[in-house]
C-alpha cells in the first residue's frame, strides 16, 4: 500500500472515528436534559451531590515521581526534595498538598468526581509514560508545548477514566514549587500545583509555612481545555479536516493520540 494510500485511509479513519464521538456526545447532551428535566420533581439526597473536586490537580498515591537521585514515589517525597522540571532546571519541592476520599459505603462504587484517569503505557509516545500513570482528570499533560487536562484526552482504550473498584481509600498528592513548571511522573510530562486552596487536608501547614497563598500565580504554558459544546466543536473540527483542517492544537494532539492508540490496540 502506497504512503499516499495510507495517510487518505487514516484521514477517512479520523473523519469516521470523530462523527462516531459527535453522535455519543449528542446522545449525552439528550440524556442529561432529561435527567435534569426529572431533577426537578425529585428529592435530593446527600448520595446525589458529587463530592468536593480533588483539589484540580493531582497524582494517586503510588505514581512514581522522577527526582534528582532517581524515582520515588509521591507519597514518599518531601519538603526541599530536587525535582527536575521542563523550565527551571532542578527545583526544590515547596509543598505537599494531600487528598485522601474513603468510601461511606464499601459496596459501592467511586463517584465519578473522584475516580483517577488512567494513562497506559506509551499512550504519548515510545515508553512515554513508562508504567500507568493516574491523575485526576483536570491534570494537565504537556504535549507539543500546551498544557491538556487528562481528562480531555480519555479516548476509551490507551487513556481512560478508570473504576478503581479495588481500592477502598484513594489519596491523591500535588507538588508545588515556588512556581508552576512541569514535572515528570512515570516518565510522562506532567505540571505541578498551580493554585493552592483549602480543600487540601494539610492546607493549615502551608498556611503556617507561607502565609496565605498567592492569586497571581501564572502558567508555565498555555492551556488547552474543552468540554462539553467545546469538544462537539472540536470534533466537528477533526471530521471535516481532511477537507478543511481547520483544527486546533489540542484537536491534532487528541487526534494523533487516538490515531496511536488504534495502532497499539
Amino acid at each position: 500500500m502506497s504512503s499516499d494510500t495510507q495517510g487518505l485511509n487514516a484521514k477517512v479513519h479520523r473523519t469516521r472515528r470523530n462523527l462516531l464521538k459527535m453522535g455519543v456526545l449528542l446522545g449525552s447532551a439528550g440524556l442529561t436534559k432529561l435527567k435534569g428535566a426529572r431533577a426537578q420533581t425529585a428529592v435530593p439526597t446527600a448520595a446525589s451531590v458529587p463530592p468536593t473536586a480533588v483539589g484540580g490537580r493531582c497524582f494517586l498515591r503510588g505514581t512514581n515521581i522522577r527526582t534528582a537521585v532517581g524515582e520515588r514515589k509521591v507519597e514518599e517525597l518531601a519538603i526541599g526534595d530536587l525535582l527536575p522540571t521542563m523550565f527551571g532546571g532542578p527545583r526544590p519541592i515547596q509543598w505537599i498538598a494531600r487528598y485522601p476520599f474513603r468510601k461511606s459505603d464499601p459496596s459501592k462504587p467511586w463517584v465519578k468526581a473522584v475516580r483517577p484517569v488512567r494513562v497506559a503505557p506509551s499512550a504519548l509516545g515510545q515508553g512515554v509514560p513508562h508504567a500507568d500513570l493516574y491523575l485526576t482528570d483536570w491534570h494537565s499533560l504537556f504535549v507539543d508545548g500546551v498544557l491538556i487536562p487528562v481528562g480531555s484526552l480519555i479516548n476509551g482504550t490507551t487513556i481512560t477514566l478508570d473504576d478503581a473498584s479495588d481500592l477502598a481509600e484513594l489519596e491523591y498528592f500535588n507538588i508545588k514549587l515556588a512556581s508552576h513548571d512541569v514535572i515528570y511522573a512515570e516518565g510522562a510530562p506532567v505540571e505541578t500545583l498551580l493554585d493552592v486552596d483549602e480543600s487540601a487536608v494539610n492546607f493549615s501547614e502551608y498556611l503556617r509555612r507561607y502565609g496565605a497563598p498567592r492569586t497571581d500565580e501564572v502558567r508555565c504554558a498555555p492551556i488547552a481545555p474543552y468540554g462539553g459544546r467545546g469538544e462537539l466543536r472540536s470534533r466537528v473540527r477533526s471530521a471535516m479536516s481532511p477537507w478543511f483542517d481547520r483544527r486546533e492544537p489540542i484537536d491534532v494532539i487528541r487526534d494523533r493520540l487516538e490515531e496511536r492508540a488504534v495502532a497499539l490496540s
